[in-house]
């Protein structure tokens, strides 16, 4: 049995394998049958990546220590940091919602930062990694998606856009580091490529050519993508469970995708937040604030919040309906375009949380007692709750499904779908 210099690959959208061909600076390697992409070698990538999350901690750093927005109205003032709108849910009695809004905006950015520079400083070194990199990576690779700095940016514009008639508003001293945080964090993740981490913590499989057939023998590990014969048993590069599909996908999927339109529902109907302005206020629907913004003439605003609270649950419901049910019959149709599909879905679910962010932002800044006050609603828990099971819906689906179904029987379709 001879071994290719070749490292062998499945892709994690469709399940082909590949033979991936000796880097080179970039090189980007595309699965020949969805079109996912495999590997994409970047020059200097370790070292870049290093500097880059380093200078990112830095700013992240500064831009919780300082208020990122200042609300003046009537000689009166108050000043959020990027954790008031957490602290100010927690003290109204919404103490979920304060954890999640804790979590994205504050746990997972920092965790993923820490954890991506304990993996690569020793490998931008020359030197062996840390011990539990592999673990550590793993944790960073399944954080990065709940990470939500960017999202928070957005519901700030809005949060400002809203209040700009009502009082004056300053942008404090940690604005920039949180634009600069973003950015910078976002060149950083563009210029690390995750297939070379993992080949310095631990080489990917090489090729065989009694491995190679049949496929069913190969099973890929759902987080390092580390190529294993057999299905049992843990990853030896990174220690997650080894499953050839995602255990339960389907049924796990559909339980998460109702749980979500039924509280959609009351998501939509229920306020999410009130303005009392001088004694008088009238809770707000996600309806009703798009419509105060385009009576205010705040088109983009109003679109922009119409599209990611409105626009895209609904979107992700039906996809997520139409990729289950065309795996559940078996369809051989539009393949590449279903798992073109999921990667939409997977991609654009946690931008709904602008809200979320937007609700937070007012109920820290807007707190002058009887002058004005903002306070959160049932609906903001009900439409967190949409945005949180969505995202974990999309994480259940198995897209390699797409591809398996049309090939197996209605006996081997229930035994994958398990």
């Amino acid at each position: 049995m001879t071994v290719s210099d070749h490292p062998l690959i499945l892709c994690p959208d469709c399940g082909a394998a590949h033979a991936l061909p000796p880097p080179s600076p970039g090189h980007r390697a595309e699965c020949t049958r969805c079109g996912s992409v495999l590997r994409q070698f970047r020059s200097g990538s370790l070292e870049h990546a290093a500097a880059l999350t380093i200078a990112a901690l830095i700013l992240f750093v500064v831009a919780n220590l300082f208020p990122v927005l200042t609300f003046e109205l009537e000689g009166r003032a108050q000043s959020a940091t990027l954790l008031s709108g957490s602290a100010a849910l927690w003290m109204g009695g919404y103490e979920g919602l304060a954890a999640l809004v804790f979590f994205v905006l504050f746990v997972a950015p920092a965790a993923e930062l820490l954890g991506t520079l304990y993996v690569v400083l020793p490998l931008a070194a020359g030197r062996r990694p840390f011990r539990h990199a592999a673990w550590a990576y793993r944790m960073v690779t399944r954080l990065r998606r709940w990470a939500m700095a960017e999202v928070f940016l957005l519901g700030l514009i809005v949060a400002y856009v809203k209040l700009s008639d009502l009082a004056t508003l300053e942008p404090g001293a940690s604005l920039a580091a949180l634009v600069g945080f973003i950015l910078v964090q976002v060149w950083g993740e563009a210029s690390l490529s995750a297939f070379q981490v993992w080949e310095r913590v631990a080489p990917q499989t090489r090729v065989s050519q009694a491995a190679q057939s049949p496929r069913e023998e190969l099973t890929a590990c759902h987080d390092c993508r580390q190529v294993v014969a057999g299905s049992e048993g843990d990853c030896p590069r990174c220690g997650a469970g080894l499953h050839r599909r995602k255990p339960g996908s389907v049924r796990r999927s559909w339980a998460l995708v109702v749980s979500a339109a039924v509280l959609y529902v009351p998501a939509n109907l229920l306020p999410i937040m009130t303005v009392i302005y001088f004694g008088a206020g009238q809770p707000d629907t996600i309806l009703s604030g798009v419509e105060a913004l385009i009576k205010a003439e705040m088109w983009p605003v109003a679109l922009l919040v119409f599209f990611a609270s409105i626009t895209v649950p609904v979107l992700k419901l039906v996809g997520l309906v139409y990729l289950l049910v065309s795996v559940q019959r078996g369809s051989p149709h539009r393949q590449r375009d279903r798992t073109r599909l999921y990667r939409l879905i997977e991609g654009v679910g946690r931008w709904s949380m602008v809200d979320i962010f937007m609700i937070s932002l007012l109920a820290a800044l807007v707190q002058l007692g009887a002058i004005a006050t903002v306070e959160a609603e049932l609906g903001s828990i009900a439409f967190a709750s949409v945005v949180v099971i969505t995202m974990l819906a999309s994480e259940s689906f198995d897209p390699r499904l797409i591809w398996d179904a049309p090939h197996l029987g209605a006996k081997g379709r229930e035994a994958s779908h398990g």
